[in-house]
This record gives C-alpha cells, structure tokens and sequence, in this order.
C-alpha cells in the first residue's frame, strides 16, 4: 500500500487556488493549436469543460452516446445549485458554504478541494446568467434563493423544479457555439469503451459508434472523463436508463484509481418503488422539503389501517402525527442531510409506520404550506374573511409557482393529486460520491487522464449536500480545467499529433473487439436484465442504505456467482453492426459486476460509518453515525488486478487543519 500524492498546494487554504493559479506552467496561445484533448461526456462538467477548451485554443474532440449533448443527465437535476453570494442577508459566506460541505460530508472530503469549490461558487451564477439561464428572482428582479438540506442559511439558485435543464441549456449553447467554429468536433451517439494508454500516459481513446458499429480510435495529448456517476449498479435508481461506469471502469482497468466506491448517496425523497415491473426511480426534488413536512401517524394502527387502504393521510388528525425529522433534528428539521433524512425514514418504516401497501413510504406533506401562504396572499390582497376554500386556492397557486412541474410529474407518475393528497416518499439511489481519484489538479493516477464532475471522487466525502452536484460539474469545466489541464499539457507542445495505427490503439481495439464478439456468439438463456435486476437487489439489500461483515460477505459471494453465470448465459441478439441497444446494455452490465464487488469489499474494509455509508456495526447509541477518524480519516483508492477481491488499497490521509473534527449533530 502506498500513500497517494494529492499535490495540494502550500499556503494557506484562502490563498490555495489563487496562488496554485499564479505559478503553475501555462500554454501559450499558439501552441495550444497543436495539441488535442478529449472530452467523453457533455454534461454541466463534460459541456463547459469542452466549451472552455476550446474558446481558449485547444483542438477539442467531445463525446456523448445520447443523440444529442444536450440531453445529458445533467438535464435531470431539480432543485437548485449552490453558491456562496449572500444575497439573502442572512450570513452566507464562502467559508460557510466550505464548512457546511465538509461536514455535510461527514469529514471524508479533501479540504483544499471543497474550499476551491465554495470559492468559484459565485463565478458560477455570474457565468450562467451570462448565458441567460433563467433563474428565479424575487419580486425586487433580484435572483432568488431557497435552502437546501443540511444548511441553516439560503444559498441554492434556482429555475423551479428544472434547474439542470436550464444550465445545461447555457453550457450546450456555449458548447455548440464552438462546434459552429470548428473548434470543437461533436460525437454524438458514441459510446468509449477504452482509454488507450501510450508509455505510461492516456493518448486517446476506442469509441463505438452505436448507429453502425463501428470501432473508431481517436488520439489525444489528454482524455477527459465528464460521465457521471455509477447508481445504476443498484438497477433501480434516480438515474437516466443509460447512465453506466463503463468510462471509468475501462479507465481503472488501465490503471486510474478508484476512490471510495461505496460511497452511495441515497436520496430521501423518491417516489416508491410501486413493482418488479419498474426500470427506474423518479426524483421528487429536494426543495420540496423547503415547505413540505414529512411524516408518518404516530400510531401502529393508523399506519396500518392506511396501508390497508382503510383511512388517508388527510384522516389522520394533525395531533396523530410524527413529524420525524422535526422531532429528531430540531435546529434542521426537514432539512436535514440526505443521509440523515434517509435513514430516518427508513428507521420509521422498519418500525411498521410505513403509509403506502408496501410499507415502504412517508408522507411528503404541503398541507400546511398551503394555508401559511393563502394567508399571506389573502392579507397581501387585503381579501377580509377569506373562506378557507380561497385561502386553498391562492395558496395552492404560490406553491404552484414555486414547484409546479414537480407536481405535474408526481401526478402523472402516481395517479393522484398532490395539492390535495400528501405525497408519498421513500430514499433511493440517487448519487455516487465515489468516482476515480484524482488530485487537485483532478488528474487521476494515469497521466494525462483526467475526471471531472461527479465522474470523480473529490468533493463531497461520504454524502453531498443538495443542490452540491451542478455547483461542481460547472466548476469543474469552466473554472478548474482550464487551468490544471495546461499544467500538464505544457511538455506536449512538440509532441506532434497522436498515431492512433500504434500498437496501443492495436491492441485496445482488439480488445473491445473480443469482448463484442463473445457477447454476440455466446448463445445463452438469458437476457441482460435479468443480470442486471439480480445484481441490483443483492446491491440494494446488503450494500445499500444499511450495511454489515455478514451482509456484505454474502454479496461478495453472491455477486461473483452471478459474473460467472453472465458471462456463461448471458443472451445478446443482433449483430455488431447496427443500432444494438442490447449489446450497448451487455457492456454496461459486465462492468457494473465487477464494480459491485469492488464496492461490496470497500465497504467491508471501512469499518466505521460516516454519512452514506452506514455500518450497522458502527453506530451511536441514537443510532446516528459513528465514525472512526482515527483509522479512516483518509479516501480508499483500489488498483486494478484483475480480481476486485483483492485489489491492491491505496490511502490518501485527510488533513483537517481549519474545520475541526467533530461528531456531526443536526439537533
């Protein structure tokens, strides 16, 4: 085992990035014509990162295996984006937002990271409304602010319930803009299936592309990898159908470390799992717990008179009532972390309080909302004597205003009004904070490959705060990479452009070819998902919201039975040379057998619990977390050799030299 080189800059943490920013080497304007990068995925991270590039110089080649780069899963994202600007008053600042981050995280991030992070925040907003992302504004023009879980002050920007889409609107138009030029050329429907390594350093990549089959390599003098994170390995998740790890994973495989890998946020409010039939989770956005109250009857017997479907939510008197997280957590209330509010729920269901036929759910609750702002707007208007059926209405119209297409699509999904009846919630996989490590200059152990966004492990230790994810993905494209990058490309200014006929590029293409063939010649039984929804219930069960040794053991196990048995019997129809989503799907699902292992042994090897990662073993008497700063105050890195039950574990050891370790308390 070998302690990993962060290359996290002298100084102190205020004067880091500004300092790091003034000395290290830089590529003139003329060379930067000479030289290549790569970018594999446009989303908030891949799009700016690929945009900026290229507005500085660089021959920019991106990549997307959707049909277009703006439907990235950026475009998913909700309810806001962070950033330290203050505009409510109300004592936002960038250490604030630094501190909120690394605790919210449990103390498993890296220091000088996070603290750049809040630190570009504000340049962040000033760059999206310099495209013309719409955020909300208050009734003075100024942008709006609302909270976010975890978080005493207002710091999240927002364009009602779709805040992804409309900034990753801003980065696509910002993108195209370059691709118009030619600076940038667009691979849309191709997929990366291996990142080809020359003398010890990423020069391009292997890309498939999936209307014709075809094998393609691609050079480049850096390989940047934008592809999200890894929550389809539990098959039901918040993420898009398509969302994999077979970017990262191929980049592990070639020697990129990979960090924390089970560190699995999971999202507290998810519409329930309703049946086998189900491919994926919908997201109800976190700032839904801005105005809702979530619940569940404080009785046994009301719980499961509602579950029979003998009584409603809205018959259960206001005294009969479990405001959880309002009891639990009363400085946070709703708005505690995700993890916390996580397992709270789940600890409510366990107990036999659950509300919906499965008794797994909570309510969700805007009632209360309701009424609080039909009176303000009744006294607003100046309407005396408002008939609680007009304090429903004008109050139902602000929350409308505020989250209404959130509604839209709870209705839609699940067949009941929400203004009238209390959603119903549970968590679900929703983010990973793990991802390949990398150092500050987000360069992961292969030189010249590089993972940005949520593709990397660095920011959020072992749970991000809402509203977190965009706020990195923007960072990290338009105001990180651009600098780091041209710290290493400054000793490939002569190198000449990249021979993709080398014996590199030979034998990864042949590599990726025989893997194709056999998934198209084996002639099994059984089809992907079948695979894929075995691996996600042995993920979800023992390496999911709760974990312990006996679990996890057993999923090791289980997990490597069912590798075997796919490799074995796994049926892929078609051929190689068409649109062949099956094949696409094949590729993704063997990646994610090995990387459920992986993940299933890390959290074995980290005995404590810290945020998303809860040992049952390791727990307070409260049943909150209990970490062990200790022995584990530092990111597990694992290197590929082929078995990931044996990988060899790197360590980074975390320093916290200006926010002081302490238990984490939302009370």
């Amino acid at each position: 085992m070998s302690t990993l080189d962060s290359k996290i800059p002298p100084g102190p943490i205020e004067k880091k990035w500004t300092d790091h920013k003034s000395h290290i080497r830089i590529v003139a304007p003329a060379n930067k014509r000479r030289i290549d990068v790569i970018v594999v995925g446009t989303g908030l991270a891949g799009g700016a990162a690929a945009a900026s590039l290229a507005e500085m110089g660089y021959n920019v080649k991106a990549f997307c295996f959707q049909d277009s780069a703006r439907r990235a899963h950026s475009i998913a994202a909700q309810g806001g984006i962070n950033a330290a600007k203050n505009y409510q008053n109300d004592g936002d600042s960038t250490f604030r937002l630094f501190y909120d981050t690394v605790k919210g995280g449990d103390y498993r991030a890296r220091e000088a990271n996070v603290y750049r992070l809040a630190e570009v925040s504000a340049n962040i907003i000033d760059q999206c409304v310099a495209q013309g992302v719409p955020f909300a504004r208050d009734y003075g023009g100024l942008l709006d602010n609302r909270s976010f879980g975890g978080v005493q002050v207002s710091r999240t920007f927002y364009a009602r319930g779709q805040t992804g889409q409309q900034l990753l609107l801003g980065a696509y138009s910002a993108l195209m803009r370059q691709v118009g030029k030619g600076a940038v050329q667009m691979f849309d429907r191709h997929e990366m299936l291996d990142v080809v390594v020359v003398d010890g350093k990423a020069r391009g990549i292997i890309a498939r592309n999936l209307i014709t089959g075809e094998l393609e390599r691609h050079g480049a003098h850096a390989v940047l990898l934008c592809t999200g994170g890894y929550g389809n390995v539990f098959f039901l998740s918040t993420n898009a159908m398509g969302s994999n790890v077979t970017a990262a994973w191929k980049a592990h495989k070639r020697g990129a470390y990979f960090g924390n890998p089970c560190f699995t946020q999971i999202h507290p409010t998810c519409i329930p799992v309703s049946g086998t039939h189900q491919s994926k989770l919908t997201l109800m956005s976190e700032s839904l717990r801005n105005d809702g109250r979530i619940w569940v009857p404080k009785s046994l017997e009301d719980a499961k008179a509602i579950r029979d479907g003998k009584k409603k939510g809205s018959d259960i008197a206001e005294g009969d009532r479990d405001y959880f997280l309002e009891r639990r957590y009363p400085a946070f209330g709703n708005l505690v972390p995700r993890d916390v509010a996580s397992r709270a729920a789940k600890e409510r269901c366990d107990a036999g309080f659950g509300v919906n036929k499965t008794g797994e759910a909570v309510y969700l609750d805007f009632g209360a909302a309701i009424q609080r702002y039909g009176k303000l707007e009744a006294n607003i208007h100046k309407i005396e004597n408002a008939s609680p059926e007009k304090i429903r209405e004008l109050g139902t119209k602000v929350v409308s205003d505020k989250y209404g297409n959130l509604f839209e699509m709870y209705e839609n999904i699940v067949g009941e009004d929400p203004y009238m009846h209390a959603m119903k919630i549970y968590p679900a996989v929703h983010y990973t904070m793990g991802g390949l490590w990398v150092d500050y200059n987000l360069q992961t152990t292969v030189p010249g490959l590089f993972a940005l966004g949520e593709a990397n492990f660095s920011d959020h230790g072992a749970n991000r705060l809402g509203a977190s994810a965009l706020m990195q993905g923007l960072a990290d494209g338009y105001f990180v990479i651009p600098y780091t990058v041209g710290d290493y490309l400054a000793d490939d200014i002569r190198t000449g452009a990249i021979d993709t006929k080398s014996a590199a590029f030979e034998e990864a293409e042949t590599a990726v070819k025989g893997r194709i063939d056999h998934f198209l010649n084996n002639k099994g039984t059984k089809p992907v998902d079948d695979f894929h929804r075995r691996l996600g219930k042995v993920m979800w069960d023992k390496c999911g919201m709760a974990r312990n040794a006996t679990g996890l053991l057993e999923a090791i196990a289980e997990i490597r039975r069912i590798r075997e048995e796919f490799w074995r019997d796994v049926r892929v129809p078609g051929t190689a040379n068409e649109f062949n989503q099956e094949l696409e799907k094949a590729g993704r699902v063997a990646d994610f057998l090995e990387l459920g292992e992986l993940m299933c042994v890390d959290a074995l090897n980290r005995n404590e619990s810290c945020g998303g990662h809860f040992r049952e073993e390791y727990q307070e008497a409260d049943g909150e977390a209990k970490r062990d700063d200790v022995n584990f105050r530092n990111v597990f890195a694992w290197e590929w050799n082929g078995d990931p039950s044996t990988s060899p574990l790197h360590k980074e050891q975390l320093e916290f030299e200006v926010v002081k370790l302490t238990q984490r308390s939302y009370k």
